[in-house]
């Protein structure tokens, strides 16, 4: 892609911390307009990587652009190219929601009148209108980070970089930030954000890359990672634990592999190539062999396959 389509660019970053190699050569780019989901589990790096795309660390070897800025040579441009949220939410307790909003506008530069309107309109974006004149010290913790979010974005950045935006909120918050998220894509931003939460990076991020121990271990859309796991996976229920044997052999013979039986919920999965098929073939074996199913169900891969493919353990195992 041509360097003017590409809003962050980052090549072979190093970062360590003592005998902690925190980052360890990673390379990533974003396409201008899209987001990309840095995946992985506590300790991986990711927030590393955003402090430094960020200015706020210097990399050990390596370089970073943002918006064509030169992180190291032109920290100042890259500062004024960006909004950022971090794992912890970056408010003055002391002063209202609005206030919170309207000092960013005027730190930016905005003027009196552009400020309190930006910062009207992101009060009511994140849905902080009946709290928008109380002090923060009084918000719940997920009011705080929904007004953390609000202020990354007052002045309007080309890049925006959240940093495990959506931790600590509950669902409906979740999903009102997901939606601002597709928002500001929609407008022509470009997003790096971090998570945890599988589901987010599946729903938000046009492409994923995965990290653990400091280096990338995978990328790309998230059904080319899908594919990478293999096909479906075909799972019962059956109805009595005497069951469970017969099951797994039939699963076997009808399977791409080697059935996961979980004994305490009576349940046998196995990866199938032939979809459907596979089903039918397995329901009719069983039948002939008069084991009853409760449940039957064909699923395609999750990115929580991907993750427990690609390192050995779960995205938050390690929390």
């Amino acid at each position: 892609m041509p360097a003017s389509d590409i809003a962050v660019r980052a090549e072979a970053l190093v970062k360590t911390f003592g005998s902690t190699r925190a980052l360890d050569g990673i390379d990533l780019e974003i396409p201008t307009g899209t987001v990309l989901g840095l995946l992985g589990p506590n300790g991986a790096g990711k927030t590393t990587a955003v402090r430094i795309l960020t200015t706020l660390l210097r990399p050990d070897s390596g370089r970073a652009w943002i918006a064509g800025h030169d992180v190291l040579a032109d920290p100042n441009a890259v500062r004024r190219s960006i909004g950022l949220s971090g794992q912890y939410a970056a408010v003055d307790e002391n002063l209202t929601g609005f206030e919170n909003l309207y000092m960013v506008g005027r730190l930016y530069g905005k003027n009196k009148t552009d400020a309190r309107a930006r910062s009207r309109e992101l009060i009511g974006r994140f849905q902080l209108d009946d709290a928008a004149d109380r002090p923060a010290k009084t918000y719940s913790g997920g009011m705080r980070r929904r007004l953390d979010l609000a202020g990354a974005l007052v002045a309007e950045p080309e890049v925006v970089l959240l940093d495990e935006p959506t931790t600590g909120l509950d669902p409906r918050g979740r999903l009102d930030t997901w939606d601002v998220i597709g928002e500001l894509v929609a407008e022509g931003a470009t997003v790096l954000l971090t998570t945890q939460y599988l589901e987010e990076a599946d729903r938000l991020a046009d492409t994923i890359m995965v990290i653990d121990h400091g280096r990338a271990i995978a990328s790309g859309t998230s059904d080319h990672l899908k594919a990478q796991v293999g096909g479906e996976r075909l799972q019962i229920i059956v109805a009595e634990p005497t069951e469970i044997e017969v099951a797994t052999r039939v699963l076997a013979e009808v399977g791409a592999g080697e059935p996961d039986v979980n004994t305490h919920a009576r349940e046998v999965q196995v990866l199938v190539d032939a979809g459907p098929k596979s089903l039918i073939e397995a329901l009719r074996r069983l039948d002939a062999e008069g084991v009853v199913v409760l449940d039957v169900g064909l699923h395609r891969p999750t990115l929580d396959d991907v993750f427990l493919s690609l390192t050995g353990h779960a995205a938050e195992e390690e929390a």
